[in-house]
């Protein structure tokens, strides 16, 4: 979604903004006072518009992510709910077949998936990264925010395995795993682990595809 909002993002604003321009011109050509209707229309849209894009616009944005994930997944099939899929090669505009995450890193392999906890808490497994620089972001459905971050800047690159809970979760912790209270019963995971060189990409991706989900109870 990012990539079409960047490669289509600006011909739409000029389209938008000449079909507005000409609207203008032609209401100024019938006389000054038909420009008045306009010039309040353009004001409530505004004031209506706004706020609503405010609102919805990151509900939108995640709402595509979690459509296009358990759909179409990255490309090779749809990802299933609580499973984490790593895509095999560096995410990058200019490659071939395009897909979900591409980006302008060319040093990244991206991990995916959707989180729901409503029948009860998952737990994120991540395998020690010897170093390498990786991250696993939690964004909430509501209002597009991360609310929590597993990961080298965060967690450290050891092994770790972290429960995720929905609210109001008042069950036992494990001995030696980590809390992470999510807000609500659902969530966007990306994740993202660091590829040094094209040799470098096979241990990369061994590392990525340990990064996983599974039920705290069974």
């Amino acid at each position: 979604m990012n990539h079409l909002i960047l490669k289509y993002g600006a011909p739409l604003t000029l389209l938008v903004l000449a079909i507005f321009a000409w609207v203008i011109y032609r209401r100024i050509s019938l006389g000054w006072s038909e420009l008045m209707p306009l010039a309040v229309a353009a004001v409530l849209v505004w004031a209506l518009g706004v706020p609503a894009f405010i609102y919805f616009w990151p509900r939108m944005i995640v709402s595509g992510y979690k459509r296009a994930l358990l759909k179409r997944g990255f490309g090779g099939g749809p990802i299933p709910v609580n499973t984490l899929y790593a895509v095999p090669e560096t995410a990058s505009p200019t490659a071939p077949g395009v897909g979900l995450m591409a980006t302008g890193s060319t040093d990244l392999l991206y991990i995916g998936g959707w989180l729901d906890l409503r029948k009860g808490p998952q737990i994120l497994h991540t395998p020690d990264m010897d170093g390498r620089y990786y991250s696993v972001q939690f964004t909430g459905p509501s209002d597009s925010a991360n609310f929590a971050y597993v990961g080298t800047r965060t967690t450290g690159t050891g092994a770790g395995d972290y429960v995720l809970s929905g609210p109001g979760w008042r069950g036992t912790m494990p001995p030696g795993m980590n809390h992470i209270a999510a807000p609500t019963e659902s969530a966007l995971v990306i994740g993202r682990v660091f590829v040094e060189s094209d040799a470098d990409l096979p241990a990369a991706y061994a590392l990525a595809k340990q990064i996983r989900l599974e039920p705290l109870e069974r």
